[in-house]
């Protein structure tokens, strides 16, 4: 099956190693995965803050690049939400029918990563291995948006050699929720500190998310408390496979990545095989 990619801003200019962590999990379960590299920002920023008429054209871009995809792949339940739950506003808004249908037909083919995995390809073993204690935090958008409900844990759970731990009142926000940690910073802050809380209870090494907006606040405050827990993305750890070998690639804290604003060439040591021949293909027919 070939399986378009959009990646986050987020993931673009800060953790792309998440995105190739992706590529490496989808097709080492047999898919092609194709990446349209006139896709930009899904409008989530725009809109969130206000600008609803800025977000309406990257809307439209965004469908437009997607034209004629299969299945398309967003390693982040905050953009997937607001594609569900606002790109039929905005085409309301926009009083264009023709522009509400091609949302309806883009919608159809959008899901998270472990929505993906879980629910349309009816994966949970994918063949991963990482022998270390995680903890889930599930976020925001995907408990209260997406509605999605064990999809991460089972895929955690069919991981070889992981020990996973129930993070206590995960259903809490860590507090970033966007601009709402610049805003309301003393507040974001506080909220954080009790999550890393819960973190600490379980005595987990790693605490995973499918955000990494989320990670980013957690690994942050985790980081300046001088704590051993490190932050991954689920894709990352669904990419390992050799017992020992995923830890010490941790970043010693998700909000320092060490690969930041990586554009490495295709082919480059910087990204695997797998990711290279992706980005080497050519652009599917709604690229520009």
């Amino acid at each position: 099956m070939l399986i378009s990619l959009f990646i986050t801003c987020y993931n673009d200019t800060l953790f792309p190693e998440t995105g190739k962590a992706v590529v490496t999990v989808l097709e080492r379960l047999g898919h092609e995965v194709e990446f349209r590299d006139a896709q930009t920002c899904c409008g989530q920023m725009h809109y969130n803050t206000g600008y609803a008429a800025e977000a309406l054209p990257l809307m439209r871009r965004t469908i437009d690049v997607f034209r004629g995809s299969g299945p398309i792949c967003v390693p982040s339940a905050s953009c997937v939400s607001m594609m569900r739950d606002h790109y039929p506003k905005l085409a309301a808004e926009a009083s264009d029918p023709a522009l509400a249908a091609e949302v309806e037909g883009f919608l159809s083919r959008v899901s998270e990563f472990s929505e993906l995995l879980v629910d349309r390809l009816q994966v949970t073993d994918v063949g991963a291995a990482f022998p270390y204690k995680v903890t889930l935090h599930t976020s925001c958008h995907s408990l209260r948006s997406l509605h999605l409900a064990d999809q991460p844990v089972r895929l955690l759970q069919a991981v070889r050699g992981l020990e996973f731990v129930a993070l206590p009142r995960h259903d809490e926000c860590c507090g970033f929720g966007g601009t709402f940690a610049v805003k309301n910073a003393e507040v974001s802050t506080a909220m954080g500190l009790e999550k890393i809380r819960s973190i600490e209870e379980t005595g987990a090494t790693v605490c995973a998310a499918g955000d990494n907006s989320c990670l980013m606040q957690i690994g942050g405050l985790l980081h300046r408390q001088g704590t051993a827990v490190r932050c991954m993305h689920l894709a990352e750890i669904l990419a390992a496979t050799d017992a020992g070998d995923g830890l010490p690639a941790l970043r010693q804290a998700q909000g320092r990545p060490e690969h930041s604003r990586g554009t490495a060439e295709a082919g480059s040591d910087t990204y695997p095989a797998g990711v290279a021949a992706a980005l080497r293909r050519k652009p599917g027919p709604g690229a520009r």
